[in-house]
């Protein structure tokens, strides 16, 4: 093998190196640290995914919580400017059993140097695959990754039971911005996807909170003609009214739905006065505003490949999601509630639509990002919804 290669699959010679992960439990999985000379705790998830690992990376939703990726082969594609999905990489950290080297003609940068420039630690030459099944087996679990040599194992697992972790925490304003803007006014983004000469006029203007939101969302908005301003997470619902927007959005974002009151709120006064969807980290706090519970799933639903049906046609689309609660069925009113969409593997709550207001949410990404284009239709649903109103 040349010496350059050698250098690129250095983890698979090094397994006895001194970084690895530490769960609460005390289980530890070795690797070598591929990332930020910086020791973190997180919350441990699998993603199924066999790509995107760029958009997961980039995804807001990830802030606070350690990827693993099932899929063994990961770094082929490299990293670029036009898969990010947000303004910078937020994941709290990446795990993975094979790092390999870019071999796209897209790649602008290797995904270890990627992940070193954010911050963010990373192993490789991790057992994935024991992972995956002890998160399986126990449920999602607080870690912490070790890439300094400073941290024993014991002191490590120490670190992680000791992290107060992500329920109840407010995690949304750690990823929104701090001011409103309009979306891609310059048009750079729009560009970059290679879309800019199929767009229609944009004759609808939207509010869209930005509880972590993906800008594939926003793309997707502008594809169905709407015009799209940005908003921080806690502005109020008196000033998003003031903009007189033809619609609001509820954006994706990462941890507990319970730890922001304050979004919760603001859904609360906007619904009825105007037309309102929500994904992910929306579709909760809509639940929440109608006086639904949420909790938390035992290892949540991370990756590109879970079957989602809409409940009035039976039709079955394949979704990708990213999500560690959900909303209990139960605790909806069924005289303003109903139900419009079912996960297939455990029976969830993915979609609701308010029986009176103008108003639905799904728990799934209709923007894909990385995953599949079966829910894209949501986005010209939205429209029609507002045109009717």
């Amino acid at each position: 093998m040349p010496e350059d290669a050698k250098q690129k699959y250095r983890w698979r010679e090094q397994r006895d190196a001194a970084a690895f992960l530490a769960l609460e439990d005390g289980t530890v999985y070795r690797g070598l640290s591929v990332g930020a000379a910086r020791d973190a705790v997180g919350e441990v998830v699998f993603n199924t995914g066999m790509t995107g690992y760029q958009e997961i990376l980039s995804d807001p939703s990830y802030n606070g919580q350690f990827v693993a990726m099932t899929y063994p082969e990961i770094g082929n594609t490299g990293c670029n400017t036009a898969d990010m999905e947000s303004r910078g990489l937020f994941a709290g950290g990446f795990i993975v059993h094979a790092l390999n080297p870019a071999s796209n003609w897209r790649a602008e940068q290797e995904l270890g140097a990627a992940l070193d420039a954010a911050g963010i630690p990373a192993l490789a030459g991790v057992d994935t695959r024991a992972l995956t099944l002890r998160l399986r087996e126990r449920g999602t679990l607080k870690g912490c990754l070790a890439v300094t040599g400073t941290l024993t194992e014991e002191a490590a697992a120490a670190r992680a039971r000791e992290w107060e972790g992500l329920d109840g925490q407010d995690y949304v304003s750690r990823v929104s911005v701090a001011e409103p803007y309009p979306w891609d006014a310059d048009g750079t983004l729009t560009r970059s996807w290679g879309i800019a000469d199929q767009l229609p006029p944009a004759d609808l203007r939207v509010v869209a909170y930005d509880f972590g939101i993906k800008w594939n969302i926003l793309r997707g908005l502008r594809r169905n003609g709407i015009d799209v301003t940005v908003v921080p997470a806690r502005m109020p619902a008196a000033e998003v009214l003031a903009m007189r927007p033809d619609g609001v959005f509820l954006s994706n974002g990462p941890a507990d739905p319970a730890g922001v009151p304050y979004a919760v709120r603001a859904v609360r006064e906007l619904l009825g006065q105007v037309p309102v969807m929500g994904i992910c980290l929306g579709h909760q706090l809509m639940a929440l505003a109608l006086g639904a519970r949420t909790y938390r799933l035992k290892f949540g639903h991370h990756g590109c490949n879970h079957p989602v049906q809409e409940c009035a046609t039976g039709k079955v689309e394949i979704t990708s999601q990213n999500h560690n609660f959900g909303v209990a069925q139960d605790t909806l009113d069924p005289a303003a509630v109903e139900i419009t969409h079912i996960n297939l593997n455990d029976r969830t709550v993915e979609g609701i639509r308010h029986r009176r207001h103008p108003a639905f949410a799904v728990q799934y990404h209709p923007e894909a990002g990385p995953g599949p284009h079966d829910p894209y239709y949501l986005f010209a649903r939205f429209r029609e919804l507002i045109e009717t109103r």
